[in-house]
């Protein structure tokens, strides 16, 4: 009773990708096949590490391949940026991995993305989410204080980690 009451609050529309509930927007990747993005320099899809995308519009793409359920793809693309311990690519990796049925990877993914930043309020949601997956209820609630500890109350990985406690389903995005 004392969960349900501590996490009882009014639910979002959810969409993942950022700490808010928009999606992201879709871009002529959308249309890139087989892990490719689209490089506006180049006027065609290429290979995320042969493109001329900078990391923030790498992960933008990644993003947006994830949304579209895209994971392989979107491991390719996170593949390409620069920084391979940026909490943002550990994030996703864990994302994928989860979204693959890895639970223990993407709990690592999770782990190290939060090493590199404790307050990464995406990760703690999606691992709430992943242990809420795997019936780990407490250790889902204990992420959600956290969330709330370190200023996301009202935010999108609250609220979607409440709705995961709450219902036990979560965002496959």
């Amino acid at each position: 009773m004392a969960l349900a009451t501590a996490v009882a609050l009014p639910q979002l529309a959810l969409a993942v990708g950022t700490e808010t509930d928009a999606p992201p927007k879709p871009t002529e990747t959308s249309s890139c096949e087989d892990g490719l993005v689209w490089d506006e320099d180049a006027g065609k899809c290429v290979a995320p590490k042969e493109s001329s995308l900078t990391d923030d519009e790498l992960y933008e793409a990644a993003r947006e391949l994830a949304y579209a359920g895209r994971l392989s793809d979107t491991l390719h693309v996170l593949a390409a940026m620069s920084d391979q311990q940026d909490a943002r690519v550990l994030t996703y990796k864990g994302f994928v991995a989860r979204g693959m049925g890895d639970m223990e990877g993407a709990e690592t993914f999770y782990q190290a993305a939060l090493s590199a930043n404790p307050d990464n309020l995406l990760a703690r949601s999606y691992m709430g989410q992943g242990f809420v997956e795997q019936g780990r209820i407490e250790e889902a609630f204990d992420q959600l204080v956290e969330i709330r500890a370190r200023g996301g109350e009202g935010g999108w990985p609250a609220e979607a980690l409440e709705t995961a406690i709450l219902t036990g389903s979560t965002t496959t995005y």
